[in-house]
């Protein structure tokens, strides 16, 4: 039943692993690491200093699909405006990106 995953040699205790079987966890952490989680802590890092760089007049989209320039940056929150007399309070890091400027006016 268990052949499948040790051999049985393996299971009495009578073999020798190979070079590769004792370095393959190794090799599949570090393929892990470089392919998963390297690039989502650069994601993260990039985010991270977008939303720190916020400023009045940005063009922005929420995690939520609004789009609006910023009016006013408060701690934790920016306010936008989405319409004409429209405005709403919004977390820093809920700003999925920074638009170019002008790019709402061609909406």
């Amino acid at each position: 039943m268990l052949d499948f995953f040790i051999s049985p040699a393996h299971a009495q205790g009578g073999g020798q692993g190979s070079i590769f079987s004792l370095a393959l966890p190794f090799i599949l952490l570090a393929v892990f690491y470089f392919l998963m989680i390297r690039p989502q802590q650069k994601r993260v890092k990039e985010h991270k200093m977008m939303v720190e760089a916020l400023k009045k007049g940005d063009e922005i989209v929420t995690n939520g699909g609004l789009g609006g320039t910023i009016t006013k940056v408060a701690d934790g929150f920016v306010h936008v405006k989405i319409a004409e007399n429209v405005e709403v309070n919004v977390q820093q890091h809920a700003v999925a990106a920074l638009l170019p400027k002008g790019t709402l006016k061609k909406i």
